[in-house]
This record gives C-alpha cells, structure tokens and sequence, in this order.
C-alpha cells in the first residue's frame, strides 16, 4: 500500500499519519478547518493535538476531502463519532467503492444506538467485507512519539483484518487481528464512560481501591452488554477490552479521565467541555449505553450514574451511595447463576 488517506486531522488522525510517514507510505491528511490546515503546512506541527512531534515529509496536508481520497485503495477515519455519518454521505459522491475503509472512532451514533461500522453499513450497503475497525490501548501523545504499542484490527473478512494489519504494522506498532466487530467496538465505546467514573472518583480525592472496583466492575457491565448484543466473551478479555479500559481509566492522557476529574471537583459539564477544548466522547456515549442498555434489558449501574451526574444534575457523592447500597448480589451473577448450583 503506496498511499492512505486519513480523513480528521486531530490527535489520532495525527499520530496515525506520522506512523505510516515513518514506514515510507504517502499519506494525504485530511483537514477539516483550512486555518489549521494551513498552521500545519507552515509549522509541520500539530501544535494544538499534537505538539512537539514534527510531521514527516511524505504526510500531505489537505483540506478538500475529493482530492484527499480519490485514488486511495486504503481510507482512515479519525473523525469523533457525530461526524461520521455526514462524511459518509458526502463520500458516496466519490469513487471509493473498492477501498478499504478503516474506522478509528469509538463511540454509539446516540440518535440511531447503531454501532459505528452498522452506521457505515446504513450509509454504503456493500461495505462490510472491506470494513475494518482499529481499537485498543493506544493514546496518540505515545503513538507520536513511536511508544511500543498493540492495538487490534476487526474485520468480518480475515483478508481485511489482515490487509490492515500489514499497512499498520511496524516495530513499535503492533497489529493483531480479531474477527469480533461487535466486541471490540462495544469495548472501545464503554470503556469511555468507565472512564468518566473513575475520573469523577480521583476528582472527589478517593483512593486506589475505588478506582479498582470501577474499573473492574465497569468491565463486568462492557462485557454483559456486548454479550448481549452479540459480542464474543473473550474479546473483553483482551486488548480492546480491559486493556483499552486500563489504559483509558488511570491515565492523564484520556480526555474522559480528566473531564471526570474536573466534574469530581465540583466544575459543571459546560464548562468541563469547553476547558478540555477536544471533543470527550464518553459524554455523548453516555446517552446511547443508558438507551441501549434499557432497549437490551441489560442492568448497567455504574454507567447510569454517570448518566445522572452529567445530564440530570445528580448529587455525585450521592451516586457514589447508590452504587454501595445497590441490592446484594453475586461477583459473578451470570456464572453463577448458570454454572453452579449454590
């Protein structure tokens, strides 16, 4: 592969085209804004998402999405999650019904509860089988900076998944392949909203052994839904499942951590959002697992009072209670419910 195109020129977007620069493939770099389209052709810096890692020559900067992809073989989206489906439409345009469609964005179209790659399938019908999802434990401050990274590459067809394993692929990025779409874009969507838990406990200055019980028990709830929905149980297991949640839930370079955080220190949601200045996908995502929880039946305490303390004003030490003194019951509800007779 000669040539990707990487559709969002923010952090990830950015990250992503200073990797495969690095590997000696051309990228064109789709820039949405012409202003910052225009800071980064003059600086080679992502100086607002990405600063202090100078882009490689062969990263082309543009900001007309036609010439961005017209005959590329391989599309990146790194684009937040409400803009996905807009862009969608706008490409039908375009020629690009034999590329590889490569999807970055975690999250759940909150108006539809549909799943990224079924908001790709509803806009281009004859997507799925060049349809690829890249997910797992990787924030772009590292990647940039050619941190030793995994991350996961799902398709439904295995010469996809492994197609963009090959692009992908290099001594500090390593690629494995999963044929689980539903589980790791249920991994990558929730993990967000855990979180947003975990980052609202450090900001009410509780300890170690909080933020455990969040994490773990916010695992038990990606895990329950995804099953649910049809997701394989393993690959919660994995790096798309407690590993993008460990990575996500205890460091300073999530958005979703700090936006907890400062909501844990007393900062309303308004203000959170307009301090961080990139978009937190964890709050949008918030609304769609509530909805999709209650359209599955499928109990998810922890990220209901997330939804409470960001949409319905909820006292957050009060949620804390709530989550305490829910009713007794099992570590292992399902298993022990169905396993053991005890």
């Amino acid at each position: 592969m000669k040539s990707v195109a990487i559709l969002g020129a923010g952090s990830w977007g950015t990250a992503l085209a200073i990797t495969l620069a690095k590997k000696g493939i051309n990228v064109k770099l789709w820039c949405r804004n012409t202003e910052q389209a225009a800071q980064l052709v003059k600086s080679k810096e992502n100086v607002k998402y990405l600063p202090g890692v100078i882009l490689p020559h062969n990263i082309e900067i543009l900001s007309d999405i036609k010439e961005t992809v017209q005959g590329i073989k391989c599309i990146v989206f790194a684009v937040p999650t409400h803009g996905i489906r807009e862009i969608l439409q706008g490409l039908k345009q375009l020629r690009v019904s034999d590329s590889i469609i490569v999807n970055t964005a975690k999250g759940v179209e909150p108006d539809t509860l549909m799943r990224l790659s079924e908001v790709f399938e509803d806009e281009i019908p004859d997507i799925t089988r060049r349809f690829c999802v890249l997910s797992g434990p990787s924030h772009a401050e590292e990647v940039g900076r050619d941190m030793p990274t995994t991350v996961v590459a799902a398709s439904k067809n295995r010469e996809t998944a492994e197609l963009v394993q090959d692009i992908f692929m290099t001594p500090k990025f390593r690629v494995y392949t999963n044929p689980d779409v539903v589980g790791v874009e249920i991994g990558g969507a929730l993990k967000n909203v855990i979180a947003l838990a975990t980052g609202i406990s450090d900001g009410l200055g509780f300890g170690d052994n909080t933020k455990a019980a969040l994490i773990t028990r916010g695992m038990t709830e990606i895990a329950r839904l995804g099953v649910k929905i049809g997701a394989n149980p393993l690959t919660f297991a994995g790096l798309t499942g407690i590993g993008d949640l460990v990575v996500t839930c205890t460091s300073m370079h999530s958005r979703n951590r700090r936006a907890g955080i400062a909501l844990g220190q007393g900062k309303d949601l308004n203000t959170v959002l307009r301090d961080m200045g990139m978009v937190v996908e964890g709050v949008r995502t918030t609304k769609a697992v509530v909805m999709l929880g209650k359209k599955f039946d499928v109990e998810l305490p922890i990220s209901s009072e997330v939804y409470n303390v960001l949409f319905n004003d909820s006292n957050i030490k009060e949620g804390v209670v709530n989550l305490m003194t829910r009713i007794k019951t099992h570590e292992m509800e399902e298993i022990i419910a169905n396993q053991y007779d005890w």
